[in-house]
């Protein structure tokens, strides 16, 4: 059957054509690569997750000695009359400078403090739990595009094959029509049929052209020949033992049960407000006059301690207002699990969907085969006409588009099932790439470094390599 050679040949030279001298075929994993290292989402939240990090240095600067300094020059002029001017106008000058050190120390404060080191580092690790939702996302995204070039390219090919075979055929019967074999009608058919199969080559092509586009904005780049996946992810053989891993390891939800214990310990906070906190401080000073030699030194430490004994009811309404946000951090938290189960009952249901639709469609592709060549074989001999070879053609392609498009959905469908449990991401599919570590940037940050300390210069040469100075 010339008009149907395999595709693969097929999808390679034109896969040779799209990738501008591109040598060797992009994989999955590939594809994958380029959209972890381009990201500008990812980028964008991991910028969000290096300012929770700077919540927990803020909250611990809290503990921590608060040293000010302030300095002024002042002259003062006038004029005076007085009896110990004898009744006169004197005109009075003085110009004086003076520097002042003053330091504060939280002693007490009922664990505030304490408690908002706590919440902010409970927020930093539901930040890395969003951060990986967010890497499966564009990681799926690559596998998606990966796959609609590929389900564009072969319906190119598909279409392509179509326009030769029908041309054939239209070949063929203007010759039987020339010898008074067939009639008007049969050459009018396989003509009509060549301008709806060039139409719809045009159409594949268009569609072509936007998954290379969609491709470019994931991967980075546009794509080349791409090699088909050699197989599928491992996945939970049962829907329950899938909801079972989803369940304890899916980021979405250890990001959600982040924000409850942050909730449970904001309230901790707002009681704490409501309670007395003891300061201690500390003021030194110095003011030296310009033209004499007058000046005053001196200062002061002490102890203070206070408290709220009336706000309007300020602090016990912070302090319900928390209640109702814990309250509500936990009902989040049993949304999200029931979502993330039904997204992994719906996964698989997709996948199974898939499986069964591409056995039945490769079942229809062989049964399609031999039905065109039968009928294009009984055309010869005079005993079916060019519109059933041309109705048996189109059985054929559209028992292979099926096809196609059943191996590309099961793809899609399989690494959606590893979404859906939390596991497509770069570590858990093992891709060849720098992974960001989360834990590296908030080491340096979590003890509030000076910035002429050691660690903060180490920090600032981070910032650089980051490009964010």
């Amino acid at each position: 059957m010339p008009g149907f050679t395999k595709l693969a040949g097929v999808t390679v030279a034109i896969g040779l054509a799209l990738g501008a001298g591109t040598a060797k075929a992009e994989t999955l994993a590939d594809a994958m690569v380029g959209a972890y290292n381009t990201s500008g989402l990812l980028e964008q939240n991991r910028a969000v997750l290096r300012a929770a990090d700077e919540d927990v240095a803020q909250a611990v600067a809290a503990l921590r000695p608060v040293i000010n300094w302030s300095a002024d020059a002042t002259r003062q002029f006038g004029t005076t009359r007085s009896s110990t001017t004898s009744g006169s106008i004197t005109p009075t000058v003085s110009n004086t400078i003076s520097a002042n050190i003053s330091a504060n120390l939280t002693v007490y404060d009922n664990g505030q403090n304490r408690l908002a080191i706590d919440t902010s580092k409970e927020a930093v690790l539901g930040t890395r739990q969003s951060l990986i939702n967010v890497e499966q996302q564009v990681l799926l995204s690559a596998v998606e595009a990966f796959m609609e070039v590929r389900r564009a390219i072969e319906n190119v090919a598909l279409r392509q094959n179509n326009v030769r075979l029908i041309s054939q055929e239209l070949r063929a019967a203007r010759e039987r029509f020339e010898v008074g074999e067939v009639t008007r009608t049969d050459t009018s058919l396989a003509e009509a049929r060549l301008a709806a199969a060039r139409s719809q080559l045009a159409s594949a092509e268009g569609s072509l052209s936007i998954a290379r586009e969609q491709y470019l904005a994931v991967v980075g780049r546009l794509p080349g020949p791409l090699q088909t996946p050699r197989s599928l992810p491992t996945l939970p053989a049962t829907v329950d033992a899938a909801k079972a891993i989803a369940v304890r390891e899916h980021p979405q939800i250890r990001s959600v049960q982040h924000q409850v214990a942050a909730a449970e310990l904001n309230i901790l906070r707002a009681e704490a407000a409501m309670r007395p906190s003891v300061r201690l401080t500390g003021r030194l000073s110095v003011t030296e006059g310009f033209n004499n030699d007058n000046f005053t030194r001196g200062g002061s430490v002490g102890i203070e301690a206070g408290g709220p004994i009336y706000q309007g009811g300020l602090l016990s309404s912070i302090a319900r207002q928390a209640m109702a946000n814990r309250d509500a951090s936990r009902g989040q938290l049993h949304q999200v699990i029931d979502q993330v189960a039904q997204n992994v009952g719906n996964t698989y249901a997709q996948l199974r969907i898939a499986q069964a639709s591409l056995e039945s469609s490769e079942r229809q592709v062989r049964a399609a085969t031999v039905a065109f060549r039968g009928v294009r074989e009984e055309a010869a001999l005079g005993a079916r006409t060019t519109l059933d070879v041309l109705d048996a053609e189109q059985e054929l392609l559209d028992a292979r588009t099926n096809q196609i498009s059943a191996q590309v959905d099961q793809s899609i469908a399989a690494y959606r099932v590893l979404s859906s449990l939390g596991r497509l991401t770069a570590s858990g599919v093992g891709l060849n790439v720098q992974q960001y570590d989360p834990v590296a940037y908030y080491n340096l940050v979590k003890d509030s470094p000076a910035v002429r300390s050691r660690q903060g210069q180490q920090l600032d040469r981070v910032l650089k390599s980051l490009g964010k100075e």
